[in-house]
């Protein structure tokens, strides 16, 4: 049974997403602030967390920013703001989604279901062995200064590795399997996603821009394009 933090400081909507939860037949933990969070991470146990922003003490982004630093499993993240600038700055510190306030905790379970699914499928593409006398066959996805690592799930960029969220990683394995192919954001979000497309616009820009700016700073190339009106292409 997958276990969820929940780190909220108003009650009621903490209560809520725990009642939620545990409808769907997942167990939960509860944080009413931000050191009580990096607590019960430090506990270990945990395979998802629901992180609220505006926390007591240490807010949600410097959970953010520590848990990545010895952790990789998934955070949607909660916010009252709705600004471009701050969905990319969240991206950028490793959110893996992220759900505008007030939202709806039937798409907020949709999500949960969702990350639990890539968490498990990346899990199991690091440690399955693949043969060879070490376990794994090298396969790269290669296209000019851009190289993939399916078995690592790690980018380099002109020899420079870019550390990619596992939604950054999907969209990038689409774009260098097909190089030049565009593609819509409909394709682009359910495969990145592995869920339906559902109108979720701002989060394929999001994640697209901030792809764009982790290459930027190794090369002066653009690689992702935009074609109006269709979608991207490598």
């Amino acid at each position: 049974m997958s276990k969820i933090l929940i780190v909220e400081d108003d009650n009621d909507i903490n209560e809520m997403i725990g009642v939620a939860l545990k409808k769907e037949g997942y167990d939960f933990v509860s944080a009413y602030s931000g050191t009580e969070a990096l607590l019960r991470l430090e506990q270990g146990g945990v395979d998802l967390v629901i992180l609220d922003l505006m926390l007591p003490g240490v807010d949600g982004n410097e959970v953010l920013k520590r848990s990545r630093e010895t952790m990789n499993i998934p955070f949607i993240v909660l916010s009252a703001k709705d600004e471009l600038d701050t969905k990319v700055e969240l991206l950028t510190l490793g959110a893996n989604d992220y759900m505008t306030k007030p939202f709806e905790i039937k798409e907020l379970m949709a999500r949960v279901g969702v990350q639990l699914r890539l968490s498990r499928v990346n899990v199991a593409n690091n440690t399955g062995v693949s043969g060879g006398a070490s376990g794994h066959i090298q396969q790269t996805l290669d296209y000019k200064e851009l190289s993939l690592d399916l078995n690592s799930k790690s980018l380099l960029v002109k020899g420079n590795q870019v550390s990619l969220t596992a939604q950054e990683y999907k969209i990038m394995e689409l774009f260098l399997k097909s190089p030049g192919k565009v593609f819509s954001k409909n394709e682009i979000y359910e495969y990145a996603w592995d869920d339906f497309y559902i109108g979720e616009d701002k989060t394929v820009y999001v994640h697209i821009s901030n792809i764009r700016q982790k290459i930027k700073k190794h090369t002066e190339n653009d690689y992702i394009e935009t074609v109006w009106g269709l979608g991207f292409k490598l």
